[in-house]
């Protein structure tokens, strides 16, 4: 090691000393702006609903999805990612409702739209999962396999009525092959060129997921392992990625956030377009319930977590703290 009259020559502790010198240095910082809310709501219900598995998270009613939106916009995050959970009686094969304009998530975009306008990006889920009563992701063929281009189908419907409703971005986290170059085609054709879409594009089979399961009120029935990415395989996401992007994708993302902060880094490297990640249930509940033990300072587990995903590369991150944290950036 080089010296310079005393040992040790180099003090990169001199870059640490005060709180103020630490934040002029930060080479990551959080901002508002970042956040994406992601927010269930629920049909038929005049209360909102805990999620038991997500202290502190709820499936909305109409009227307290409104304000959750509102609270967002004034905290000035710039997106909510919208959830429907039906009715369990209105469930079926094909994710009827999925497509129904008067179905539970159409209903919450126009609600949501009408109350924030375009102050806040609205967002949807497009997929079949919420719908169907197996709980897939797609329709079924007759072995009980997702059947990948009947999916697409009803993908192509679900972009149209979701941007007639009024969403200014759609999510395709189905995993089906081919769905973005279809979805664009589809939102093309009924001239609504001005809805982007965010692509999930790296989206891995993982046991993270289990809280959002209650959230949604999923009807699952065995696993996504045929259609979702496999943990071991990181090649397969940049595959994914060059599709994606060949197809049309606005802004692309990688989920969940934290167990694949390579995947993530790998992606913001390659892509030319915004970069999110999903900072998902199960991650959120580990720090909720750790915290809850005491275990952890959870305050600062959570702004960590959430810095160590932007650092990686995201661009933007959908979390459950995004209005809390945007308001303590605030």
């Amino acid at each position: 090691m080089t010296t310079y009259g005393s040992f040790p020559g180099a003090r990169p502790r001199r870059l640490r000393t005060t709180p103020v010198m630490r934040r002029m240095v930060a080479e990551t910082r959080l901002h508002p702006a970042d956040f994406i809310l992601p927010a269930f709501v629920r049909e038929g219900v005049g209360e909102p609903v805990p999620i038991a598995a997500m202290p502190g998270v709820v499936q909305h009613t109409r009227d307290t999805l409104k304000k959750a939106a509102v609270e967002a916009v004034e905290a000035g995050i710039s997106g909510i990612m919208l959830f429907g959970v039906p009715e369990e009686e209105k469930k079926d094969a094909v994710g009827t409702t999925g497509t129904d304009p008067d179905g539970i998530l159409q209903v919450a975009l126009r609600d949501v739209r009408a109350e924030v306008g375009d102050e806040l990006l609205v967002m949807s889920d497009l997929c079949l999962d919420e719908f169907t009563d197996h709980g897939h992701c797609g329709v079924l063929d007759d072995q009980g396999r997702v059947d990948n281009d009947a999916t697409l189908e009803r993908y192509a419907e679900m972009a149209q009525v979701q941007a007639d409703a009024g969403a200014h971005v759609v999510g395709p986290s189905g995993m089906m092959d081919g769905q973005i170059g279809v979805i664009r085609d589809a939102l093309d054709q009924i001239g609504r060129e001005d809805v982007a879409i965010l692509a999930y594009t790296a989206k891995y089979t993982s046991a993270f997921y289990g809280p959002f399961r209650e959230a949604v009120g999923s009807s699952l029935k065995g696993d996504r392992k045929t259609y979702q990415q496999d943990a071991a395989n990181a090649r397969d996401a940049m595959r994914e990625l060059a599709l994606d992007l060949e197809e049309g994708a606005d802004m692309v993302m990688v989920k969940p956030a934290g167990p694949y902060l390579d995947i993530l880094a790998k992606v913001a490297e390659a892509s030319d377009v915004p970069v999110a990640a999903y900072q998902i249930s199960g991650e959120y509940s580990m720090i909720e319930a750790a915290a809850e033990k005491g275990w952890i300072d959870r305050d600062r587990a959570i702004l960590e977590s959430l810095t160590g995903i932007k650092r990686a590369g995201a661009r933007n991150i959908l979390t459950y703290w995004a209005t809390e944290v945007a308001r303590t950036l605030r």
